[in-house]
């Protein structure tokens, strides 16, 4: 049976672009800071995890029907390699949103003035920004990642906790379904127990990252729109965090069996 089959690839494209956006969204605080307009970034960028959230539940029955059709030798093994790959997606995704981090607060920033304009409507934001004219001028705000947008940015400035919690959450989330889903293979006595596991995972994976890590990156783009904090401060943290966050797709590559396994025994203990 061919393991990279057109559907894994799909399942990868989904992955890819959750994580894409996801890490795009430290960039967004950025974009806000610039023009100092963060409610109204914050806003904006709703719209992209809008797509995120639809790309995820479009990709989940799809991922659940790779356990359906897995073949009934060395099973293990062969849904373990097309999970590994589908990780190996989130790790590019976001190594995208990394590279993508310049031109997107080009982008950005000036698509926030310009929702201002409209007085908040997206319909006529996203009726202008698909002219000729607007396209044209987004093609000339395309910027190339350079090295010297890390000028400055040195380990001293890296607070190690942040960054620490950042890349465990990161891992966390990111491996969450799989390891559910690996999971109702180990048990197949408690496979639903084991699949609906996933909703708690994520569920507490999203809380630390609320609890934890937004409120850092907030605090520090509203210290650069009142003035009391540096702009080059606000994306030395923004670029840490999307370290951070690449280490942790890789991670989840370290922890997807053993959270497989724990999950396992969460299920027969509560089944």
């Amino acid at each position: 049976m061919e393991l990279i089959t057109g559907k894994v690839i799909i399942i990868a494209l989904f992955i890819l672009i959750i994580h894409s956006i996801e890490t795009l969204a430290y960039a967004v605080r950025l974009s806000g800071a610039r023009a100092r307009l963060l409610a109204s970034a914050l806003s904006l960028f709703n719209i992209m995890v809008m797509f995120s959230r639809l790309s995820n539940m479009m990709q989940q029955p799809f991922t659940g029907s790779l356990i359906d059709n897995a073949p009934p030798e060395n099973t293990l093994q062969f849904v373990e390699n097309q999970f590994r790959f589908i990780l190996g997606s989130a790790s590019l995704g976001t190594l995208i949103g990394m590279l993508l981090l310049p031109t997107f607060v080009a982008i950005f920033s000036r698509a926030i003035i310009h929702l201002v304009a409209e007085r908040g409507s997206i319909p006529a934001l996203f009726k202008k920004g698909i002219s000729f004219e607007y396209l044209r001028r987004a093609v000339g705000h395309i910027r190339k990642p350079r090295f010297s947008y890390l000028r400055g940015i040195g380990l001293k400035d890296v607070p190690k906790r942040l960054f620490l919690i950042n890349v465990i959450v990161t891992a966390v989330y990111t491996t969450g379904v799989f390891s559910a889903l690996y999971a109702s293979l180990l048990v197949p006595e408690y496979k639903t127990t084991a699949i609906m596991a996933s909703g708690l995972i994520n569920g507490i994976g999203t809380m630390l990252l609320i609890v934890f890590i937004d409120p850092k990156i907030s605090l520090l783009a509203d210290a650069v729109i009142n003035n009391q904090g540096s702009y080059v401060h606000l994306k030395r943290a923004s670029i840490m965090m999307m370290s951070s966050r690449f280490l942790g797709t890789l991670f989840a590559q370290i922890i997807f069996i053993p959270a497989s396994h724990y999950v396992a025994w969460f299920a027969k203990f509560i089944g």
